[in-house]
């Protein structure tokens, strides 16, 4: 009888899964602690991180170049970090001390590269800030069972720059002219000096002084190119300031929209020009060194003709680089338009000591005698511009400011069929010299050292060395033949005015910038 309750007991599995998670309970609990752990720590991770991103954001902002810019982002970088880090062991409070020297040391770091290879010496090259928040560490709370009390260190590291963008401008490129003497560029040596630029097309490297185009958000092909080089509405596209994309394809009939801001029109501009070429206005300073015979034609006449616009009888062609034309003879000149310096006026290639860099000594005397209906010489040029040496964009402005003083209208010499003109005859009125629309005539064009980063069409994220305002001093066109040709419709010539102020402080305000900050790591 006693044997039944001993056979009920052990066939009895009532109870048995109570017994499997008594096993498994300490499993369980280790596990559930890990992962509570785990999370305070990874939540005290985020927080500093997060600090070092926001004041390493924040920091970059001021990176703009300007004297006191390390001071300005120190304190922007600390004045952002104030964090409540809740779950560490020490004080919860995170904070940044400022450090306003523009060094690599200490918690606040600036560099002047990406790769961190150099550091900052100076408010104009620190371009980068490296953030490195106080650490932090975390008591556990059940880890303790595997041996460990307490996390090691964890700290937020953040490094930061500011993109910067120049936008509704054409976009336009030119090889440092002088790279190898002056990779820098330095701006102000070059003031009022003429510099021939070349258009390239095809493959290879381009040399000093090509002249191009970059890569916008605005799509790529030629129409797109050539809206944003002649159009007055240019469309919201942005360059990089420090890197862009070389646009490939260069056509040499992108030049003709150049040439509308001379009130000159090929044929078929329309498309991108609209009716009447309306959409692709003159500056109202359109004066250049081409006559517009009696036709209606308002395009560019090779060899002659008088439907269009011709060159004068008696163009200017000095025979010398360095001596000004006799006064009888610049007064039997065609009427002028701005010149090139004298050193490239006097042959295709000229004779600058430079190249494609002039000297800045053009004939103002044959200008202004060649001009003499509506200048009475000789005068003073210190009287009314200031200078016995103004450059042409002071005149340029001068006359668009004082109209009653510079050439509306003048025959030809010997003949009336071909007429100058200084204000715009075939898309009319023009463009304001001093308005709120920008200067026709005047481009602000990234310089880059095409050379040394070996740069050529279709080139990614060329370094851009700085922007510069240049005034178009003449149309792109062939003048001449053979070896008469003095230049060609792929040249680009151009006066330097000056470093081009980005963010509305430009030479004619047309720059907008923006500036986005943004983590690299």
């Amino acid at each position: 009888m006693k044997a039944a309750p001993l056979r009920h007991f052990r066939s009895d599995e009532s109870g048995a899964v109570a017994a499997t998670y008594a096993l498994a309970l300490i499993p369980l609990i280790a596990f559930a602690g890990l992962a509570f752990d785990y999370a305070r720590l990874m939540g005290v991770d985020s927080e500093l991180q997060n600090g070092a991103d926001q004041a390493a954001l924040a920091g970059a902002t001021q990176l703009d170049g300007q004297a006191g810019a390390c001071e300005r982002a120190a304190n922007a970088a600390s004045g952002m970090l104030q964090n409540l880090v809740m779950m560490a062991a020490e004080s919860n409070l995170v904070t940044l001390t400022s450090e306003t020297a523009c060094d690599a040391a200490g918690q606040i770091r600036f560099y002047q590269d990406k790769e961190k290879a150099t550091p900052a010496t100076t408010d104009a090259n620190a371009r980068f800030i490296e953030v490195i928040v106080d650490t932090r560490s975390v008591d556990y709370a059940l880890i303790p069972i595997t041996g460990r009390l307490a996390s090691g260190q964890i700290g937020g590291v953040a490094f930061a720059g500011l993109g910067s963008a120049i936008c509704k401008v054409p976009p336009v490129m030119m090889c440092n002219p002088n790279e190898g003497d002056d990779p820098q560029f330095t701006t102000a040596n070059y003031i009022g000096k003429g510099i021939r630029l070349i258009t390239q097309d095809g493959g290879g490297t381009y040399g000093e002084g090509v002249f191009g185009y970059l890569e916008t958000d605005s799509g790529s092909g030629a129409n797109v190119t050539k809206e944003l080089i002649g159009s007055r509405e240019i469309p919201g596209n942005c360059v990089p300031t420090d890197g862009a994309d070389i646009k490939p394809g260069l056509q040499v009939v992108v030049m003709d929209f150049f040439n509308t801001r001379f009130d000159i029109y090929a044929s078929g501009l329309n498309v991108v020009c609209g009716t009447g070429n309306t959409n692709c206005p003159p500056s109202a300073n359109s004066k250049n060194d081409f006559l517009k015979g009696s036709g209606a034609g308002c395009g560019i006449v090779n060899g002659g003709g008088s439907n269009g616009w011709v060159q004068g009888a008696v163009p200017y062609r000095p025979t010398s680089k360095d001596v000004p034309l006799d006064p009888t003879v610049a007064a039997g000149l065609s009427p002028m338009g701005y010149p090139r310096d004298m050193c490239h006026a006097v042959s295709k290639l000229g004779q600058c000591a430079g190249d494609k860099i002039g000297d800045g000594n053009w004939d103002r005397r044959a200008y202004f005698l060649s001009n003499s209906a509506n200048w009475s010489w000789p005068f003073s040029m210190s009287s009314v511009f200031g200078t016995e040496t103004p450059t042409r964009y002071q005149v340029y402005k001068y006359e668009a400011e004082n109209p009653t003083t510079r050439m509306q209208q003048q025959s030809d010499v010997g003949t009336s069929a071909l007429t100058a003109h200084s204000a715009p005859v075939c898309v009319t009125p023009g463009v304001e010299v001093a308005g709120a629309v920008p200067d026709r005539r005047v481009l602000s064009v990234a310089v880059i050292n095409c050379v040394s980063n070996n740069v050529g069409p279709s080139t990614d994220d060329a370094p851009i060395q700085k922007y510069v305002d240049v005034f178009l001093v003449e149309p792109s066109a062939n003048r001449g033949s053979g070896a008469n040709a003095i230049t060609e419709k792929s040249d680009v010539y151009v006066e330097v005015i000056g470093e081009t102020s980005l963010g509305g402080g430009a030479t004619e305000g047309q720059n907008i910038k923006k500036d986005v900050p943004y983590l690299i790591e």
